[in-house]
């Protein structure tokens, strides 16, 4: 296989004139791109490895939600609210020129999706929702909120380790290295030389200041019609057994993988998980 194509940063304007980042990584114009849709407080960058599963044999793109990664940070915290970032993400596709894809959402980028299935369902193609359903268990929810708002201010990256592995225990990654790895993706050194979240720690307000969680059953019904595969950390604290039988009972042809033993939110890069997933993504033309 040809080595892969670094990808290109594009920045583009949501309706309001704040500006979106995004990777770009060429593909097959032929085949329906990629759009890759991180968790809340979790950057395009995480979909690295994913895209050099896939780029060159279709178009990958990778999304900064705002206030997150490289994209702006906005002066009202209300612009954090998930119905503004639905709205972004539709802004993205029609700068990025992708009428139709295939969306591959962790967590909050699954619930885009879930949304989107509704909003515009002409514009999926399939659907991977990695570690999320129509109902998002309190516990992770406060765990989230608790994590958003929070600058540790670390001084190197084997304290960023340390840190996240006591908060985030169940995380399925393998090795010491998996960890660093994830740990510079979540923080970047400042002016300071500390180390800091790579997202507006105010989100955690946005978070706060809305209501309970909306009923997303409607918005998951929409997803009836379209090709889509379920990923479950089976010990995921955002995404209850329950659930998940009540997902498969509702859309009878959704392909269910299991990570035995895996907490929120499987990266997709796991062994078990990437011959199922680029199988379904393969299928889809």
């Amino acid at each position: 296989m040809s080595a892969v194509m670094a990808p290109r940063e594009r920045r583009v304007a949501a309706r309001d004139g704040l500006l979106l980042h995004a990777l770009d990584w060429p593909g097959d114009e032929g085949r329906t791109p990629l759009l890759c849709l991180s968790g809340i407080l979790r950057t395009a960058h995480d979909y690295d490895r994913f895209a050099a599963r896939h780029a060159g044999r279709r178009r990958v793109v990778a999304l900064d939600y705002m206030g997150h990664g490289e994209s702006a940070r906005a002066g009202d915290i209300g612009r954090y609210r998930p119905e503004r970032a639905v709205n972004d993400v539709l802004d993205a596709c029609a700068a990025l020129h992708l009428p139709r894809a295939v969306v591959v959402g962790t967590s909050f980028g699954g619930i885009m999706a879930m949304i989107l299935s509704v909003l515009r369902p002409t514009l999926l193609r399939g659907v991977v929702l990695n570690d999320i359903g129509p109902v998002i268990d309190p516990l992770g929810l406060a765990l989230a909120g608790n994590f958003a708002g929070h600058d540790p201010g670390l001084p190197g990256i084997d304290d960023a380790v340390a840190y996240l592995r006591t908060i985030m225990p169940r995380l399925p990654l393998a090795d010491d290295e998996a960890w660093r790895h994830f740990a510079g993706l979540t923080y970047a050194r400042g002016e300071d030389g500390l180390l800091h979240p790579r997202w507006d720690t105010r989100i955690a307000e946005a978070m706060e200041a809305g209501a309970a969680p909306p009923d997303l059953g409607p918005v998951f019904r929409g997803l009836r019609p379209i090709p889509a595969m379920l990923v479950w950390g089976e010990r995921s604290e955002f995404l209850a057994a329950d659930t998940v039988r009540a997902m498969v009972r509702e859309k009878p042809d959704l392909e269910l993988i299991t990570l035995p033993g895996a907490g929120h939110a499987p990266t997709l890069e796991e062994p078990e998980l990437v011959g199922p997933v680029d199988e379904f993504l393969d299928r889809i033309p």
